[in-house]
């Protein structure tokens, strides 16, 4: 069928009227009036017009249509089109909740394809370049929360969302955001946080959406009448999916039917729909929704962010911080209707100090931080915020659970030994085999039943059957349940002798079967969080330990404890020696851990104790002279005068799940005093020189926006990769020159890539995290990671990067930030500083190591 467009060119054309192609009227009177319509003429009026003018005037009809629907509704919620402003610049909101929907729309969310309506037509042709929503509420959801009266825009659900980069207004905006929904549509909140965090379920539970691109593409050619031709040319300017989508419902005319506004639960119970379609016919059942949520987005904005959602790849900036932090503002200040819990006073909170309002923030959300590390699942935590609010009753409620895997703690990185041994001052601390394997958590009840999960919250259960046969036996006497982790590593079973994690990553990781395994493992336990009922993380460490080791039973080569030495900063050289010990072993390097909780001991390391969020914004270390430090030039002045206020805690011995504390530190092989390591992700390359022609060198990296989702480019790098690598890193980006089919490479920069030096060969689909070591870092006029949080015109690069290893344990959403990257700039510079005014001669410089590369 001709689209609209040429319809149109074919109206205006000279051919006689026995030849012209008959209008759209004609079609529409044949739905509406009987047979003989269709032997029937067209009419007068609809030869004057043509098919564009006429699909205006049936638009203006149906605008004037639903108009009158809205104004005998009493439910309170403007009409589709009766209060529009097509003149607003501000972007609509992805999508719309409902108060109190229609009756229609809540069989719908039920049923996702309902029976065709009889008493309308079913053919009905919408204009593709309608305003994003038709109505523009001008909800000011960027303003402050203590400002900010949520009851006032209850009935007006159709928000407009105001794109920002700045975490402050980012969480402000989702504040407001969640405030309306738990005051007006508090149903709604759990499927909009998923959706705004970019999920669907928690880690522990697989409900993929198992999309790939081509059912993204096909539904864009059908829906915006693209051929694959104009699609690649959108696709290969603007190198984003959400970004292509846009363009082409900008480039749509008309489509042949009526959309339905899409809601949130809609969406996301078609999210759900889509990740549980299985066995025969999925494929198309995934592309009919896929389908459905094309076309009923309306304009090109709600089209970006629906394929952004369908990509997993949103960018909006509400990470899982983010929101738990909005979470906590939103429920001390807004509740439902039904609820009666205790709210804070916005005219109260309003005449606070800054520094007295961030502590009110700073309590709720340390709570609702510490119930998700504890149960990572908005499906246990909303609906009890919903009921108690931010409460102490919510941390009983969302406790730690057996087969529920709560996040892990995680350890800080120290430049070596010497400086973990002035951290640790003062303190009794155990050193530990740092092994090269999975880190894993294993639960196990009363009955026997086991669960392992890995870092990252994922199931692993079912690969290693080994170990779930194993762990109960291991019980001692009176031990029921119990929550354990541990290192699983790959073992020759007959000497005990360790294998690298490249050994494990070759066993299989589904349906692994007893009798075919091939890699044997042992599991190397490290703590107790969780006794027959009762949590242990409270509990110093050296009691956990102690737990660990008189209750559990060794099975050698199966099951044991990792190797330790407790020590304190007085037993340097033994230390040194455990540490040549454990890179002997084949091991990364050893793990610090405090053994006691000794508040009163002053801690001298230059960490803040924060939570997840903040544990990679380092801070200065205090300079030891007592000379005033001067401003570098070209840097940042005088950063540690401006530096805040520190609110560190006591270092303590608990268990803290989901930060990142000096209670535990990590001391690699490769990390000295010459050295850091960053996790960087390969975004593009150029063609090599001379024997390198055949590859890819050097190759851009870029570091993690956290607030805005984009990749910083930092570094091109040509050091460290062998021939064999060079190789099989070509094999992989294959942007097919010599095959005629390109693989994981693009044409054009994608746009969520920042960098704007010398154009590469190449751009790579950002899917690895490589770990590099440097010699330092240094402010750059080329690269943007980091830019505008130490300099507003430069931001920062590496001198002499050097690639290390592949990071196959972390996925792009785990490397480096430009938040981190800052953070050891002014580690760097405080460092630098602090020598030059204490006139002390450095045991080794940054850069010291140039002559050796």
């Amino acid at each position: 069928m001709s689209s609209p467009l040429k319809k149109k060119k074919l109206n205006n054309g000279t051919k006689s009227a026995a030849t012209q192609p008959k209008g759209l009227e004609y079609f529409f009177l044949k739905q509406k009036g009987n047979g003989s319509a269709v032997n029937e003429a067209p009419s007068e009026a609809a030869t004057e017009l043509t098919d564009e003018e006429l699909a205006r005037k049936l638009q203006a009809e149906w605008d004037l249509e639903a108009a009158n629907e809205a104004k005998s509704e009493d439910n309170g919620l403007r009409g589709e089109a009766g209060d529009a402003n097509p003149g607003s610049p501000r972007k609509s909101m992805i999508f719309r909740a409902k108060a109190n929907p229609p009756a229609a729309d809540v069989a719908e969310s039920k049923n996702p394809d309902p029976p065709a309506r009889t008493s309308k037509s079913t053919l009905s042709l919408q204009s593709a370049g309608m305003a994003e929503d038709e109505v523009n509420a001008f909800i000011p959801l960027d303003e402050s929360p203590l400002t900010f009266d949520s009851s006032k825009y209850v009935s007006q659900l159709r928000e407009h969302w105001a794109a920002t980069t700045s975490r402050i207004k980012i969480v402000d905006t989702l504040v407001n955001c969640l405030r309306v929904l738990i005051e007006g549509d508090f149903s709604s909140l759990l499927p909009a946080v998923w959706l705004a965090t970019n999920s669907i379920s928690p880690p522990y539970i697989s409900m993929e959406l198992g999309l790939g691109g081509s059912a993204i593409s096909k539904a864009l050619r059908q829906v915006c009448g693209l051929d694959n031709r104009a699609l690649k040319a959108i696709y290969d300017k603007y190198g984003d999916a959400g970004d292509v989508a846009f363009e082409a419902k900008k480039k749509q005319s008309f489509t042949l039917r009526k959309p339905k506004p899409l809601t949130i639960k809609g969406v996301y119970q078609s999210l759900v729909k889509i990740a549980t379609s299985q066995g025969q016919g999925s494929n198309e059942a995934k592309q009919r929704i896929v389908d459905r949520l094309l076309q009923d987005a309306r304009g090109g904005e709600e089209s970006r962010f629906i394929v952004r959602t369908l990509c997993q790849h949103l960018r909006i900036g509400a990470v899982k911080t983010t929101m738990l932090i909005a979470l906590s503002r939103a429920f001390l200040l807004s509740r439902p209707p039904a609820a009666d819990y205790p709210l804070k006073s916005v005219s109260g909170l309003s005449t606070l100090r800054k520094d007295e309002l961030a502590e009110v923030w700073g309590k709720a959300e340390e709570t609702v931080k510490a119930c998700f590390a504890r149960r990572p699942n908005y499906n246990d935590l909303i609906p009890v915020l919903l009921e108690t609010g931010v409460t102490q009753e919510l941390l009983v409620r969302c406790d730690l659970t057996l087969h529920i895997p709560l996040r892990p703690m995680l350890g800080s990185i120290t430049r070596d030994l010497s400086e973990m041994l002035t951290k640790l001052q003062g303190r009794d601390f155990a050193c530990e085999f740092k092994y090269d394997g999975q880190r894993a958590q294993i639960h196990c009840d009363e009955q026997g039943k086991v669960s392992i999960f890995s870092r990252h919250l994922e199931l692993m259960t079912d690969k290693y059957p080994d170990l779930v046969e194993l762990v109960p036996r291991i019980r001692g006497e009176g031990v029921g349940s119990f929550i354990m982790e541990g290192e699983v590593v790959a073992v020759d079973r007959e000497t005990g002798a360790l294998k690298n994690f490249q050994a494990l990553t070759n066993r299989a990781r589904k349906d692994v079967a007893i009798d075919a395994i091939k890699v044997d493992v042992c599991l190397f336990s490290f703590d107790l969080m969780y006794l027959n009922g009762q949590p242990l993380l409270d509990r110093p460490f050296r009691e956990r330990r102690e737990l660990l080791r008189s209750l559990f039973v060794e099975i050698p080569h199966h099951f044991t404890w990792v190797k330790s030495l407790d020590a304190t900063s007085g037993d340097s050289e033994a230390v040194l020696e455990f540490f040549k010990s454990a890179t002997d072993s084949k091991c990364e390097g050893i793990m610090v851990k405090i053994l006691d909780n000794l508040p009163a001991v002053p801690y001298l390391g230059d960490v803040e104790d924060t939570g997840p969020a903040e544990a990679e914004k380092l801070s200065m270390p205090k300079s030891k002279s007592k000379f005033k430090q001067k401003p570098k030039s070209g840097g940042t002045a005088d950063t540690d005068d401006k530096k805040p206020k520190s609110r560190r805690k006591p270092l303590l011995a608990t268990y803290e799940p989901d930060k990142r504390l000096d209670s535990w530190l990590k001391v690699k092989k490769d990390y000295n005093s010459s050295f850091d390591t960053l996790d960087l992700i390969p975004v593009a390359g150029w063609h090599g020189q001379g024997r390198k022609a055949m590859w890819w060198s050097p190759i851009l990296l870029a570091v993690r926006n956290e607030e805005s989702g984009s990749l910083e480019a930092i570094c091109k790098c040509m050091s460290g990769f062998t021939d064999a690598f060079y190789k099989a890193n070509k094999a992989f980006y294959d942007e097919g020159a010599e095959s005629g089919e390109s693989k994981n490479t693009r044409l054009q920069k994608p746009s969520f890539v920042e960098y704007s030096g010398p154009r590469p060969d190449v751009w790579f689909e950002p899917q690895e995290v490589w770990e590099m070591a440097f010699a330092d870092i240094t402010l750059s006029p080329t690269y943007t990671a980091a830019i505008g949080l130490v300099s507003d015109e430069r931001g920062l690069s590496l001198r002499f990067p050097r690639f290390l290893k592949k990071r196959e344990d972390k996925s792009i959403d785990e490397a480096s930030t430009s938040e981190f990257l800052a953070g050891l700039w002014r580690k760097q510079e405080a460092k630098a500083s602090t020598d030059k005014d204490s006139k002390e001669e450095p045991v080794q410089e940054y850069g010291d190591d140039e002559d050796h590369e």
